[in-house]
């Protein structure tokens, strides 16, 4: 017994460590909201994660954010990766052209997790997504870009597990794009797009879309493009950046092919 309430305090310090990566800089409400957790049960492992110095407490307001020993932790899962290496110089010199901010998004369990992004290269942002960043797999434009890409029995294998261990509200919206017709429409215009996205770091205020990453037949995630929600409409930026984007993508898996 005492096993298992070690392994259900280690789920929820990184169910904690999750949120104030989405979130930011959350207060200590805003967590244990978040996750549906006695405060009081959020305050220990708060302090807890504090003491082993992966969070820290800001300075001039009560709210929390990751220090840069969790940057350290990821060194590995960022810098040696054949995939950013490959991606980095496409992504910028495509920035450089669009002027937004592109992202290398790959699915990691039941989430879909930055890679690599272009954020902090240009003015047009509200927010750098840095490596690690977590976006919800089914509501994102690049979760639902993986998802309408994967073949389909690794799709029903994690449509599976979603409906074993997510929320209510996931397998709802999962069961809806599985059975609507989402896939073959994603499939078929190459990309997945989704307005005001209600899950970034500014609410409401972005919009993007997302096109499948390649290497041959193996999906290796997306490649995104987020903007400002007031610039434009969805329609009008799939029209504008579409084509750049597909063959920015398009370029990366033939790069990834030719180092095999």
């Amino acid at each position: 017994m005492a096993e298992d309430s070690s392994i259900r305090l280690i789920g929820r310090a990184l169910d904690i460590l999750r949120v104030i990566n989405r979130q930011g800089a959350p207060s200590m409400a805003e967590i244990a909201k978040a996750l549906d957790l006695p405060y009081p049960t959020a305050l220990r492992i708060v302090r807890a994660l504090i003491e082993e110095g992966v969070i820290e407490r800001e300075s001039t307001r009560k709210r929390y954010r990751v220090t840069p020993l969790v940057q350290a932790l990821s060194y590995g899962f960022q810098n040696h990766d054949r995939l950013v290496t490959r991606a980095r110089g496409p992504i910028r010199a495509l920035t450089e052209k669009v002027h937004w901010p592109i992202t290398v998004v790959t699915r990691v369990g039941n989430v879909m997790v930055v890679r690599d992004s272009t954020s902090t290269q240009t003015p047009m942002t509200f927010s750098h997504y840095y490596p690690g960043w977590q976006v919800p797999l089914i509501q994102s434009a690049s979760g639902r870009a993986y998802l309408a890409n994967t073949q389909r029995e690794a799709r029903e294998s994690l449509v599976a597990h979603i409906e074993a261990s997510g929320s209510e509200a996931e397998i709802g919206m999962l069961r809806h794009f599985e059975q609507s017709g989402e896939v073959e429409r994603i499939r078929e215009q190459g990309y997945a797009a989704v307005a005001r996205t209600a899950y970034s770091a500014n609410p409401g205020r972005t919009s993007s879309f997302a096109v499948p990453l390649f290497a041959g037949e193996d999906l290796l995630g997306t490649l995104t493009l987020v903007f400002f929600a007031s610039a434009m409409s969805l329609a009008d930026a799939v029209a504008r950046y579409f084509p750049d984007v597909q063959r920015t993508a398009q370029q990366i898996g033939a790069d990834m092919l030719a180092d095999d």
